[in-house]
């Protein structure tokens, strides 16, 4: 996008981009290209559907699907229509994506192949939806998004956005045990691209016409729609992988020429470690962004010894709609106290390290991290008092993360305020885990902590207290729990105790369970 040209809403970014680079690439999946001209019109032909279908301004659509460059087409027209788009965690079990869909109140879904048969069981209880349809067909009973979408005018359907409007709104876990979703806005996208001049811009941070860009990452996540949008935003060519595959990944790099990609740790782990990584030619790659979790030492200079790219590490979250801090490629120097920091604030992002009463801290001292900028989420839908709990009057943005700022403004992350969990890059919280543990008909009591993992990062460990007389195994309770949750949630390790251990007024010591496993890091993150 020209820096004379400053598009006040995403719908308009579709429309400067179609005029001035119509018949360039903008999305590629497998083997189907759509240019900006053809992404203009199929996006309003969404639009106008969706409005045929009685879908009205402020309603959320779901999407339950894999990578694919409908998303894209979804997002964007519903976008153009006034509609909100609420992607789903393909990973979740059936009653938490049941739970998500009757939460936004979605009139239409749109299902991949891959789960229509999930949708099929589920759908009786799903009072609000109206209509189904399928990416790619596959389900006699409901319409195919092709034929119905090629159906519609592709006419601009005309609509008056505005930058306040919400754009997407993505779930995520909640300390309850129930997902909340972040209202993401259009401001809050363009503030990410928008902010500062171009010479603040850092070169890792600079776009060009020529740009191939990997989207490998789950669009149902920040990291994945928004390096999808961010990349759009400045007419980068995107290629979309359905899933991460590592072998698929590399077969990318070399056929499209990939410039610029975002991927968690657990990812270029997969990737670096294939045989074939250390003979191919990564010439082409500018510049690696990671994050989402943190990244062990060894495995990030094995990932820079391969790719001979600059390596940036972001440090952000769903409710900042991505990343707000970085660490640039100078920075990544090998014994310097910096490597250990996620970076500093990005132009337009404020800062700040509070104590328990919400005052900040000077440097080095450890506290909550909080943030203000144009890019702090809206709020959760329907959830007005955890939106109060996150984000006060004054703009500020509590993360739940505990860290320290440094004299010169890198931000030291040392612990999670919260209990959260990090596996993969996938956020899990106990609270969620013990609930569906403590179904099990031999369980009395039980705890969730994260323990170090090689692979992921961190690994889900279930601590188990045995109701009298009952004998469940750790491979019983693990197969149960994998019934009622997603996979990724599902504890990997149980161990058992005759009782959790407490404070006087009950509260179990979780740190007492974590400290043994984390004894040798020196941070409670891995």
């Amino acid at each position: 996008m020209s820096a004379s040209v400053q598009p006040a809403t995403l719908a308009e970014v579709v429309r400067l981009q179609a005029k001035s680079r119509s018949e360039a690439i903008a999305f590629e999946f497998e083997g189907r290209i759509t240019t900006f001209a053809d992404f203009e019109r199929n996006t309003n032909r969404v639009a106008n559907g969706l409005k045929t279908l009685g879908v009205r301004p402020g309603e959320r659509i779901a999407y339950l699907g894999k990578n694919s460059d409908v998303f894209f087409e979804l997002l964007f027209g519903a976008i153009k229509a006034r509609i909100v788009m609420a992607p789903i965690n393909w990973r979740l079990a059936a009653p938490e994506v049941a739970f998500i869909i009757e939460d936004c109140k979605a009139p239409v879904l749109f299902v991949g192949p891959e789960f229509v048969a999930l949708v099929r069981n589920i759908l009786p209880r799903l009072a609000d939806v109206r209509t189904v349809i399928t990416t790619e067909g596959g389900a006699p009973e409901w319409q195919d998004f092709s034929a119905w979408r090629d159906a519609q005018d592709d006419a601009d359907p005309g609509s008056e956005v505005t930058r306040k409007d919400i754009a997407l709104q993505l779930y995520t876990s909640g300390t309850t045990g129930k997902p909340k979703g972040a209202m993401l806005s259009h401001a809050n996208f363009l503030n990410l691209v928008n902010t500062g001049s171009a010479a603040e811009q850092p070169e890792w941070n600079k776009w060009t016409a020529d740009d191939v860009s990997l989207v490998a990452m789950p669009l149902f996540h920040i990291g994945g729609s928004g390096w999808g949008v961010m990349g759009f935003f400045h007419g980068a060519r995107a290629v979309i992988t359905r899933d991460f595959d590592p072998t698929k990944v590399l077969d990318i790099f070399e056929q499209a020429g990939i410039t610029k990609l975002f991927m968690v740790p657990a990812a270029m782990q997969f990737v670096v470690r294939q045989p074939r990584a250390r003979q191919m030619d990564f010439s082409r790659l500018k510049h690696m962004l990671y994050g989402a979790s943190p990244i062990p030492a060894a495995l990030l200079k094995e990932c820079i010894d391969v790719f001979k790219c600059g390596f940036v590490q972001v440090y952000g979250m769903t409710e900042t709609t991505g990343a707000i801090v970085a660490l640039p490629p100078e920075d990544h120097l090998e014994g310097s106290e910096r490597m250990r920091s996620a970076g500093k604030a990005m132009p337009g992002i404020e800062l700040a390290i509070l104590d328990a009463d919400g005052n900040q801290l000077p440097p080095r001292e450890v506290g909550e991290i909080a943030t203000r900028s144009g890019s702090n989420m809206e709020g959760y839908w329907n959830l007005p008092e955890a939106t109060a709990r996150t984000l006060d009057k004054d703009g500020w943005l509590r993360t739940g993360d505990a860290g320290f700022m440094d004299e010169d403004g890198y931000l030291y992350i040392h612990d999670r305020i919260k209990d959260m969990i990090i596996s993969g890059g996938e956020n899990i919280y106990p609270a969620e885990v013990e609930s569906a543990i403590c179904d099990h008909p031999d369980v009395a009591e039980a705890a969730v902590i994260g323990i170090p993992d090689e692979k992921w990062g961190e690994a889900v460990k279930a601590v188990v207290a045995l109701k009298p007389g009952k004998t469940a195994t750790a491979t019983d309770i693990i197969n149960f729990t994998r019934e009622r949750i997603a996979g990724f949630k599902t504890p990997k390790s149980v161990d058992f105790v005759p009782a959790l251990p407490r404070n006087p007024s009950g509260k179990i010591l979780r740190r007492q369970l974590r400290d043994p496993y984390w004894a040798d890091k020196d941070r409670q993150v891995n």
